[in-house]
């Protein structure tokens, strides 16, 4: 079922935990459950994700020519067609351009085109106590491929563990049972990285995932101890 997308991210697939309820019980549990409207960076990932790995969905993204989002072509196009956003035509050129110098690449190309390759392939076990699901980009023989954009490429080291990719590798590893390298572009250069996790990358993650569940225990499980209202910070300065 969790194939499905609709599943996935909706009612069916919240039973479970997943790396992207990390960041929020870490920094802010009340806003645990709660849905984050889509919007264009989203759709800009999905697209930069469908080009790739789900081509027909890809062919269904709309997309406007018009300059910026407040010209009246752009607003008109969105109420026309009921859309609370729309990806300009800029920037869908911009990402195929970015999917084009990944794939153009020998090595790039290898692996995430493999004749063995599975794509989008859903998993869930219990890591803790606690049951979680993940979705791999792409099922390698040897290993999970996932696949990253980002602003600046010689950040990516200090940019996955803000972004806990770390906590992700740890998840990803556990419910497939192979290692998770990350394959990544810079946005705007098109420089290209292959980043593969050392064991104290997923020990912080592991660290991450455990505190993520004592406040998942502690605030959301049926037998939770305390209010979620009554949730605080409280740190030493130094």
């Amino acid at each position: 079922m969790l194939r499905d997308d609709t599943n996935y991210y909706g009612d069916f697939g919240k039973q479970y935990l997943s790396n992207s309820d990390i960041g929020t019980l870490l920094k802010d549990p009340s806003k645990y459950g709660v849905s984050i409207p889509d919007n264009q960076n989203f759709a800009k990932g999905r697209y930069f994700h469908q080009l790739i790995l789900e081509p027909s969905k890809a062919e269904q993204v709309k997309y406007v020519t018009a300059s910026t989002r407040t010209t009246k072509v752009y607003k008109q196009y969105c109420e026309d067609n009921d859309l609370p956003f729309a990806l300009l035509e800029s920037e869908v050129e911009e990402i195929q351009r970015l999917v084009t110098k990944m794939l153009s690449n020998y090595t790039f190309f290898e692996d995430i085109r493999n004749d063995d390759n599975e794509y989008e392939v859903p998993a869930v076990g219990d890591i803790k106590g606690e049951m979680w699901k993940g979705k791999a980009d792409i099922v390698h023989p040897d290993m999970l491929i996932d696949l990253k954009t980002t602003s600046n490429i010689d950040d990516f080291k200090w940019s996955a563990r803000k972004y806990n990719y770390d906590s992700q590798a740890y998840i990803y590893q556990s419910l497939f049972s192979k290692p998770l390298v990350f394959y990544a572009i810079e946005k705007g250069t098109g420089r290209l990285g292959i980043y593969r996790p050392t064991e104290d990358f997923l020990k912080r993650g592991e660290e991450k995932v455990v505190q993520a569940i004592d406040i998942y225990r502690k605030f959301f499980a049926d037998n939770a101890s305390e209010n979620i209202n009554d949730y605080y910070i409280e740190e030493e300065l130094i």
